[in-house]
């Protein structure tokens, strides 16, 4: 740990989850605003199919995720997590900035689509290597007692961009009409998150590194090992695989409550607006329940602040998505979709502290980058579209509820099986 007893500067732990927040922010104005984007780069006369052509494009994104996590994510376990965090920083950057200024279909041709694809090919890529070295990098730099909490402003940084997505789309859906959030509404969403770029690489250009320090301090702790990689991670498959399953569950649930806005326009065909406002309610709710939760998971343990929560969303998710469906109106909306947010943002935060806390800082980097990556490529990139075509096949609205909870009882088995990794509790039964 490179800061003495507990004491450690926010402006480090916001700079290092600045680059997630800003690719949540662009990922969900993206999904917002997927009909309008789609009208603007795949204008088709059959609407349900352009909006299919968006969402692959928003799915797309997540191929790159892998090769982006095992490139960046293990340069970062050799070179250090500061270069490899600006690095992506950068690149999302560019992504952002980019896509929001090509020009049109309608403009440019064809070259609009191809160059829209090439900026999600090239933000997944920078997106794959951002999370495994922020998220080692603060788990080395925070206290270990307080991992959890800590650990938690990755996910509580990505839900205040979920509720500045929210805010802004809702004022732009207010106050423009269909047609300007078309041609330009949702350029301007986009350049409003591109303004944090310069001031968050500003900030990472202060960090200190941590690298070097959790591996002397592992050295002390036991001999040091300079056998190849997949020798190393060899004893970790458990964790890795366990890992891999929890995180994918809860990027579907994830990814299953950000099509709420498509959902509630495209399906249940309620005014812009009134989709919009979830995104506000989501944002804030998952804020306060995810600082709660990792302060739980430092309290009472990683795995009882996972099943508990995770059981509750199970029996949870199909009379939600009913009453949703059923009424049709904001107050069923908000109202059911509030339980899922505050009982999901409760149950995803100590998986990824699990997974960090069981790798040792030696491949840490890498090895939350690809696991992460690949449940976030396999299953945030195709979740969206799958709920589209599983709706379109079965005329089913409560199709949603159907996948996202066959993916919650393959999640909570894994949370049985994980081991608890919480130190104070580690101590306790040492």
């Amino acid at each position: 740990m490179s800061e003495a007893g507990s004491r450690v500067p926010l402006r480090h732990v916001f700079a290092a989850f600045a680059g997630n927040a800003l690719a949540f922010y662009d990922f969900l104005t993206f999904s917002y605003f997927s009909i309008d984007i789609g009208r603007t780069f795949f204008p088709t006369h059959d609407r349900a199919l352009s909006l299919l052509a968006s969402l692959a494009t928003f799915g797309i994104g997540f191929v790159m995720r892998p090769v982006g996590a095992i490139v960046i994510g293990r340069w970062a376990d050799r070179a250090g997590r500061k270069p490899a965090m600006l690095l992506t920083f950068a690149l999302l950057g560019i992504g952002i900035a980019g896509m929001a200024l090509t020009p049109s279909y309608a403009q440019i041709g064809i070259a609009a689509p191809i160059i829209v694809v090439s900026l999600r090919l090239m933000q997944g890529f920078a997106l794959g290597g951002e999370v495994g070295p922020t998220t080692a990098f603060v788990a080395e730099l925070v206290p270990a007692a307080k991992r959890g909490f800590y650990l938690a402003m990755q996910f509580a940084m990505q839900d205040c961009a979920t509720l500045a997505a929210g805010l802004i789309g809702l004022g732009l859906a207010f106050y423009l009409s269909d047609a300007q959030l078309q041609s330009w509404g949702w350029r301007a969403a986009m350049l409003v998150g591109a303004a944090i770029v310069p001031f968050g690489f500003y900030l990472r250009r202060s960090l200190p590194e941590t690298l070097n320090t959790a591996k002397e301090a592992e050295a002390d702790a036991g001999p040091k090992t300079e056998a190849p990689v997949l020798e190393r991670i060899r004893p970790y498959r458990r964790i890795l695989v366990l890992g891999f399953v929890m995180l994918a569950a809860g990027t579907i649930g994830s990814y299953a409550i950000g099509y709420m806005t498509t959902y509630a326009r495209d399906t249940l065909h309620l005014a812009t607006t009134v989709a919009f406002g979830f995104t506000i309610i989501n944002g804030a709710f998952s804020v306060v329940t995810e600082f709660l939760s990792g302060w739980l998971a430092d309290r009472y343990g990683r795995k009882p602040v996972m099943i508990i929560p995770y059981t509750l969303l199970l029996v949870s998710i199909i009379p939600c998505y009913w009453v949703i469906a059923h009424f049709r109106s904001a107050p069923a909306l908000y109202a059911a979709e509030s339980i899922m947010v505050i009982l999901a943002g409760v149950a995803q935060i100590p998986v990824l502290v699990v997974l960090t806390e069981q790798v040792p800082a030696s491949i840490r980097s890498g090895a939350v980058a690809i696991v992460y990556a690949f449940a976030i490529s396999i299953f945030g990139g195709s979740t969206q579209a799958v709920i589209k075509q599983l709706i379109d096949w079965t005329g089913d609205p409560l199709a949603p509820a159907y996948y996202w909870g066959a993916a919650t009882i393959v999640g909570l088995v894994a949370m049985f099986l994980v081991k608890e990794s919480a130190p104070a509790l580690q101590r306790r039964i040492g």
